[in-house]
């Protein structure tokens, strides 16, 4: 970035499509570069630009606020269709909670980043794909292919909705870290915001029960079925228009808990060996370990997000180089003990996504686990480790599509 700006330090448009590739690299790197670089008449507009600070918050444009209050309505009555045209409940929502929220981030973002034609048609063409898919696989509340496919469809959806944040970037692998890190910095946003709501929540139905008025059935079924998917929306609104107000928060709960997991993992580990539990023939106990795995992995590759810019080699990034270790021990266990599952009991749909899964895991792991001990040695960066992470995540999206098309005719609808 820092050469792409000296080099183009008097090319006005270019400096644009740098600051859009990447608003917060570009403004670390700038800041750097213009004491000693940049004093030109461009660079003292981009300094007053960058580093102007406002005490009050942007809601962004009308155009935006308008944009999403659209989609929270409409996301609003998707979560209705149950009970606007006699649905069950229990069919419409394992199939379909990824289509109240995902579809209209995407939107929103292919509107920004003024994506082609071409893009959109096919983003709306596998999402409407998606959707008449899913809701015909067979019914039948035993069938472990459509709970698996019900399951990963939010990863594909996921994925599109990276593809259209990335948008016609000219720093791919750049933007899909800055995907990585707005999935974080969202995540902050909506706890914050679902507490807040909560606590409206309360204070409404404690208000309304003293003067002797239930209102309970109306505002769950009228209020807040529109409430929840506002929440995602709303953090993605006020994070793009303030990035400065998670800006500090993201990285000091990363380097907080990385710590703090990194104990707890090798508190679990060693308290399995006392306990006698394993994961060989206790199929919950099984399931319980892969979901550590995913969460101590979501940790590494958010922490690495934070923090990818850093030049020097901390205590943080040896953290996550422990972590890292930690979490492959954990994968290890987990493979071995879906691959002796296996062995005697043979393949089944959840064994196999399973073991698919596991397998893809320890390879990205190891591959992170090698550039950071690169890292720690300083024979290589954070940002590269970074890259790595971004550049595999495809992967986990190409493995959802194989879940969610292919098992049920793997398995005949098992």
């Amino acid at each position: 970035m820092k050469e792409q700006i000296l080099k183009n330090s008097q090319n006005a448009l270019e400096l644009e499509k740098l600051y859009r590739a990447n608003k917060s690299q570009f403004k670390r790197d700038f800041n750097e570069l213009y004491p000693q670089n940049l004093q030109t008449e461009l660079g003292e507009f981009w300094n007053q630009r960058l580093n102007y600070e406002t005490e009050s918050i942007s809601w962004g444009s009308k155009d935006e606020i308008k944009f999403i209050m659209i989609c929270i309505l409409l996301a609003g009555l998707i979560a209705k269709f149950p009970a606007l045209f006699n649905i069950s409940e229990d069919f419409f929502f394992p199939r379909n909670i990824g289509f109240i929220i995902f579809p209209f981030l995407t939107a929103f973002f292919v509107w920004k980043n003024e994506m082609s034609n071409a893009s959109k048609g096919i983003l709306i063409s596998i999402s409407v794909l998606l959707a008449v898919y899913i809701n015909f696989l067979p019914n039948s509340n035993s069938s472990d292919t459509l709970i698996l496919a019900c399951l990963h469809l939010p990863f594909i959806l996921w994925g599109m909705l990276g593809y259209a944040f990335t948008g016609n970037s000219l720093h791919p692998n750049l933007q899909k870290l800055a995907f990585l890190r707005f999935n974080g910095d969202v995540a902050v946003l909506s706890v914050l915001l679902g507490i807040a709501g909560m606590l409206m929540t309360g204070m409404t139905l404690g208000l309304f029960s003293l003067i002797g008025i239930s209102i309970e059935k109306f505002y769950f079924e009228y209020i807040a079925v529109f409430g929840l998917p506002a929440i995602p929306l709303l953090a993605t609104l006020i994070n793009k228009n303030n990035p400065q107000l998670v800006d500090k928060v993201s990285p000091i709960i990363a380097k907080l808990f990385s710590p703090l997991v990194l104990l707890m993992l090798i508190a679990y580990l060693s308290a399995i060996l006392i306990s006698g539990k394993d994961p060989y023939n206790d199929r919950e106990f099984l399931l319980t370990f892969n979901l550590l795995l995913i969460g101590v992995m979501a940790l590494i590759f958010f922490s690495v997000a934070e923090h990818f810019h850093q030049k020097e080699r901390n205590w943080t990034t040896w953290i996550l180089f422990l972590l890292a270790i930690a979490t492959i021990l954990v994968n290890g266990i987990a493979l071995s003990a879906i691959i002796f599952r296996i062995s005697e009991w043979g393949f089944t749909p959840n064994r196999t996504a399973v073991l698919g899964g596991n397998i893809l895991i320890l390879g990205h792991l190891m591959w992170v686990t090698a550039l950071l001990f690169q890292s720690v040695n300083r024979k290589t960066t954070l940002q590269k480790v970074g890259i790595a992470i971004v550049q595999y995540l495809p992967i986990y999206v190409v493995w959802a599509f194989i879940v969610v098309f292919l098992f049920p005719l793997m398995f005949g609808f098992e």
